[in-house]
């Protein structure tokens, strides 16, 4: 650079001394140096850094001519650093020509070129400064400008980017529905074009994935609970409902589904309470079953069923005190025939006594003293195992089983008496194993108590073992549980004869208690057949039945179905309800009574009565809110004998006749 291109540069005149203008100089290249320091962007700064290159080679040009003439001092540390650039958004400035201390020179004196007009060379050089500053200023506005257009063009293609990465983004969301981050994604396109068409599309793709996404979790979880609800598991279908109004409160449908599983779950509560309080009662727990039964009343005293019920543990009770008075007049006659013998007619009155009165402290004292007069034998105490007791017993022998679980099979060959602890002590054998307690034919006055009788399989065969088996003997049983028999529960055939007292049928595969053919003889009085998957009490084929009091629930077919041909069929007192064809259906029968029997919940009706059958009396039996017809008559028999039966409220015809029904078992 030649010393007049820096002398216009730095806007002196021809002539002009520079010495008074050096600390001027180095004002304005720091005002260069700071804009070069605050530039915004990597273009402008690197605009900038230029201009005070060429400014500092103009000082420095100046310097080595002062230099030179010996009008300015030279030092060491005066040198000119190379700028340099770093990387965009992180200029440098590297200082160039520091200037230090140029103002305290003395004025010396210079010869330079006179001219015609010196003062007004002075005056050319400040205009002529004063337009390089203007130049300057123009220079870099200029620049600017074209900076700011650049810079503009620049953050709307950054905006286009910012925009397609964010429609992109939000389409991914909108695919894995994390709906609030789609929403924020189109809500920054918004921000940056509040007119986007992109923001009207992205929302409309937002609404229905979210009104998609609740279609499908409503199905969902409106299948499971309505799946659940079917089929009485009310806890999973409350489960599957709430996960619905955890999320859409207002879902009417479920909140429809939720009233009917609360409803469910109260009846349910409500069914579980009545068997409580059946329960209490088959354990003579009177004070506690009319605590329950109050409760249910409580509750809702227009409960027609929990009033009966009530009634039915009153007279529960009520027979039971009459019961104890009748057991203690049995004890007081068996006393005063002890003489310290065997005394059977005595033993007879004990167990009667027993039967009426099985809480009562004296009675069963008087029992064990008397019964001691006979063999007792206590298993496993005097014998290891039952096989081996029965092996030697003999008549009126007393094989006391201890509490726990005994091995069958078991056959009675004597008239023994074979004790348990109720509801303590288990005797069972494989269902192909045979029955687990079987007596011999010709055995006359075996008695069985207090055990609890069961199969270990099942056997879906045709030919089924029973857990009892009577056949061609006598045998009395009493405060058993007969359950998960593989066949029947009790059979009695060949000319048997079986009584049996307050004992339980439950689940077994054929039916509760069975008797069959000629001369065959079942008397059942209080007991409690539920859930068998045929018919709580069945008899066929002449043999006849004497069931009094008798309960027989949710059987998989009739409470009772008695087809003896000729022989009888006495029917008193019993109360047949929600079994899964009919309460009682009378085929046949020579002659009988069917009275005082209660009906009802009956899923295919209450009653029927076929042709030959029509020698037995019916009346005063109550038949109501059975699925089906009341009453159903068979084909030449007339509704005026039955007139003194009360049937209200079943579901279908309260008395239905003419029907043909000889070709129906």
């Amino acid at each position: 650079m030649t010393l007049t291109e820096a002398r216009i540069i730095l806007g002196l005149g021809p002539d002009e001394d520079p010495r008074p203008h050096m600390a001027e100089f180095r004002a304005v290249r720091e005002k260069i140096a700071e804009m070069v320091r605050a530039s915004p962007n990597e273009m402008l700064a690197q605009r900038y850094q230029e201009g005070l290159v060429e400014f500092d080679k103009a000082l420095a040009v100046v310097r080595e001519y002062l230099e030179a003439l010996g009008l300015m001092p030279r030092e060491a540390d005066h040198r000119i650093e190379d700028a340099v650039l770093m990387k965009r958004g992180q200029p440098v400035f590297v200082a160039a020509n520091e200037v230090r201390g140029e103002t305290d020179l003395p004025l010396l004196p210079v010869e330079m070129p006179v001219t015609a007009e010196p003062a007004a060379g002075k005056a050319n050089g400040r205009v002529f400064r004063s337009f390089c500053w203007l130049l300057l200023f123009l220079t870099i506005a200029g620049f600017g400008g074209w900076a700011y257009f650049k810079l503009e063009e620049e953050r709307k293609l950054m905006d286009d980017a910012r925009v397609a990465f964010l429609e992109r983004q939000g389409a991914i969301f909108i695919d894995n529905r994390r709906w609030p981050e789609a929403e924020e994604s189109f809500d920054e396109i918004e921000k940056i074009y509040p007119d986007s068409e992109l923001v009207v599309q992205g929302r409309r793709s937002i609404e229905a994935g979210m009104v998609e996404e609740q279609s499908q979790f409503i199905g969902y979880w409106k299948g499971e609970a309505i799946a659940s609800f079917e089929t009485g598991r009310w806890a999973d279908a409350e489960s599957a409902a709430r996960q619905v109004l955890g999320k859409y409160p207002d879902e009417k449908e479920i909140i429809l589904l939720m009233g009917k599983i609360g409803s469910a779950k109260q009846e349910e509560e409500r069914l579980a309470a009545f068997n409580d309080v059946r329960k209490q009662v088959e354990e003579r727990k009177f004070d506690a079953a009319l605590s329950g039964v109050r409760e249910l009343i409580d509750k809702d005293g227009n409960d027609k069923e929990a009033l009966a019920l009530l009634n039915e543990v009153r007279a529960a009770k009520e027979k039971a005190e009459a019961d104890l008075v009748l057991a203690r007049g049995l004890l007081d006659r068996a006393a005063e025939r002890d003489t310290g013998q065997f005394d059977e007619e005595a033993m007879n009155w004990l167990r009667e006594a027993v039967s009426l009165a099985p809480d009562d402290k004296l009675i069963l004292a008087k029992y064990e003293k008397m019964a001691a007069y006979t063999r007792t034998i206590r298993i496993p105490e005097d014998v290891k195992t039952v096989q081996e007791a029965l092996a030697a017993a003999r008549d009126r022998d007393r094989l006391v089983l201890a509490e726990g679980t005994w091995e069958g099979p078991f056959l009675i060959g004597a008239a023994v008496e074979l004790e348990g602890v109720s509801g303590k002590t288990i005797v069972q054998c494989p269902a192909g194993a045979g029955s687990v307690i079987s007596i011999r034919a010709g055995v006359k006055g075996a008695r069985v108590s207090g055990l609890t009788i069961r199969h270990l399989s099942f056997d879906a065969g045709d030919e089924r073992f029973s857990l009892v088996l009577v056949g061609g003997a006598h045998a009395d049983f009493s405060d058993c549980h007969f359950m998960q028999g593989s066949g029947h529960g009790l059979a009695v055939m060949e000319r048997g004869h079986a009584k049996v007292v307050r004992c339980r049928f439950s689940e077994n595969g054929w039916n509760g208690m069975a008797v069959m053919g000629l001369g065959s003889l079942l008397e059942a009085d209080g007991n409690n057949l539920n859930g068998n998957f045929q018919n709580g009490i069945e008899s066929w084929n002449e043999a006849a039945v004497i069931l009094r009091k008798n309960t027989c629930t949710g059987n998989s077919r009739n409470g009772i179905h008695a087809d003896n041909g000729s022989a009888s069929a006495a029917v008193f007192e019993n109360e047949l309800s929600g079994n899964g064809e009919f309460g009682l259906v009378i085929g046949s029968a020579g002659s009988g009574q069917v009275t005082g029997n209660k009906l009802f919940k009956n899923f295919l009706g209450g009653m029927v009565v076929k042709a030959k059958a029509g020698n037995v009396t019916v009346k005063d039996n109550e038949i109501r809110a059975n699925g089906g017809p009341g009453l159903v008559l068979d084909k030449g028999i007339s509704e005026t004998a039955y007139l003194e039966n009360r049937i209200s409220g079943n579901a279908g015809e309260q008395v239905m006749t003419g029907l043909d029904l000889s070709s129906d078992k």
